[in-house]
């Protein structure tokens, strides 16, 4: 780890998602340090270091977010608009991890400067080869600049 505790900051409101992303991650030792936030207005609150999160560093950013788009209080797209409209945050990986196969989400998402968009697979055994192929690459192969 480069810059601070936190490897992964999950952003997920369906808690049986959230589950099965965080056994994937830890199943191949991925990760051990994953922070998981259950909508985007406490999303913004970790990174930006505000309400809940005030006393946490800010220096500390995560390595990658894995953002879910349909959420309550703040979507996801409004999450990746502030992430990447920040000089401080703009460079950290976002994965988008949704069930949103629609094409609007899409085209957004990737005119805000998201770094992967990956549809959540519906059957079980495919959700975790995924989010586990997701970790392996974001955090072991892919070389980013220290943000």
């Amino acid at each position: 780890m480069r810059n601070g505790e936190v490897e992964i900051l999950l952003v997920e409101d369906n808690m049986g998602d959230a589950e099965l992303t965080m056994r994937a991650l830890k199943k191949d030792n991925l990760t051990n340090k994953l922070v998981h936030v259950e909508n985007g207005a406490e999303a913004l609150d970790y990174i930006f270091a505000k309400g809940a999160y005030i006393d946490r560093n800010e220096k500390n950013l995560p390595q990658i977010i894995v953002l879910d788009l349909k959420m309550p209080k703040v979507n996801g797209i409004e999450v990746l608009q502030k992430i990447k409209a920040n000089e401080r945050t703009r460079k950290i990986p976002v994965i988008v991890l949704t069930s949103s196969k629609e094409d609007p989400d899409i085209e957004k998402c990737y005119s805000l400067g998201v770094n992967s968009y990956v549809v959540k697979p519906v059957e079980f055994g495919k959700f975790v080869k995924a989010v586990n192929d997701l970790g392996l690459y974001w955090l072991k192969l892919n070389q980013t600049p220290v943000v």
